[in-house]
């Protein structure tokens, strides 16, 4: 299946905001409100859903939110879509979703990361359509770290533009920004040094590939399923497959990439990134074991602290763009091309 690309947003685009996954509680509807703004500003028009309540874990019922979604991405006026945020069970989407249907529409930018994974990556793999496991929307108004792109200057670049990525070299140690009181931060606070980490062995890796991934903890629900079946995807190009764990600890972790290594996944991978991580580790197994453990046996690099998960900053990564990751002692970076 060849990669098909979204056209670059444009000034006067619409930009559609729904929540497949979980809606925004009433105490951060402020920042709602800034980052809606913030996308006005740069020249959006912006629609936002019915699907976002956020008294529950859930925005609206599973029939609802997905017709919402197919809506948004048939719709030739709406040119990109974006969530307020990821969640906890997008997972009952993918069967309602009517992925013939999406796939014969032009080509939307859909962004998102966490649970949105659980739509992005089987989106790519079924229709090849590009996605971009990048920052949510109430992530965007954060002024974007030196090195590094939002996903607003991935989605209007040009095609076979090269995008560079560097890590700044610091993240963010600390938890969240409480939005309730704060809704209008912008300053991303990195408050600790970290570069990326070899885990596989020693030496520099040069590698290029077709990137696809996400959160492990979501994605391990899709194993064998058709809804994570890299077997035909970007017409047999090697993979870069980057992982992140959100929140479960070393063992599970562990274990979920076993199944998934099992399941297939990683078979095409040319190498593995992993997302830099808060998850505890176990008694006897650190997060970066447990990555080893599971998927040495593959024989391909393992590059871990990418910052493209659930600690920030983030480095947003394109579902089937052609990459290519380098990491020696002075030098980290991705350059994605969307070709």
């Amino acid at each position: 299946m060849d990669v098909r690309y979204p056209r670059p947003l444009r000034p006067g685009d619409r930009v559609g905001v729904t929540s497949p996954s979980s809606g925004v509680a009433e105490k951060h509807r402020a920042r709602l409100g800034v980052a809606v703004r913030d996308l006005e500003a740069r020249g959006y028009e912006v629609a936002v859903g019915r699907c976002m309540d956020g008294s529950t874990h859930l925005s609206a019922p599973a029939a609802e939110r997905a017709a919402e979604l197919t809506d948004l991405l048939t719709d030739p006026s709406v040119r990109a879509v974006v969530p307020p945020w990821g969640g906890e069970t997008a997972v009952d989407l993918l069967p309602l979703l009517d992925f013939d249907k999406i796939g014969l529409a032009e080509p939307t930018w859909v962004v998102g990361y966490s649970d949105m994974a659980t739509i992005i990556t089987p989106l790519t793999l079924l229709t090849g359509v590009a996605t971009v496991h990048g920052n949510n929307l109430m992530d965007t108004p954060y002024r974007t770290p030196e090195g590094l792109l939002s996903w607003l200057d991935i989605a209007e670049s040009a095609q076979g533009e090269p995008l560079a990525q560097t890590p700044p070299g610091r993240h963010r140690a600390t938890g969240w920004d409480d939005y309730a009181a704060h809704p209008g931060v912008r300053e991303l606070i990195l408050d600790r040094a970290g570069t990326w980490t070899r885990l596989d062995g020693s030496g520099d890796v040069d590698v290029e590939g077709r990137l696809i991934g996400g959160c492990v903890e979501t994605l391990v629900n899709l194993a064998g399923t058709r809804y994570l079946d890299t077997a035909s995807f970007a017409a047999g190009d090697p993979l870069l497959v980057y992982v992140e764990a959100a929140e479960d600890n070393a063992f599970t972790i562990c274990r979920n990439l076993h199944g998934m290594r099992l399941a297939g996944f990683f078979d095409r991978a040319a190498a593995v990134l992993v997302g830099r991580t808060k998850a505890p580790d176990a008694p006897t197994l650190t997060q970066h074991e447990a990555v080893l453990d599971a998927l040495a046996p593959l024989g391909v690099p393992v590059v871990a602290d990418v910052e493209c998960g659930h600690v920030a900053p983030y480095l947003p990564l394109v579902n089937g763009a052609r990459a290519r990751v380098v990491q020696t002692a002075g030098r980290s970076e991705i350059v994605q091309t969307l070709v």
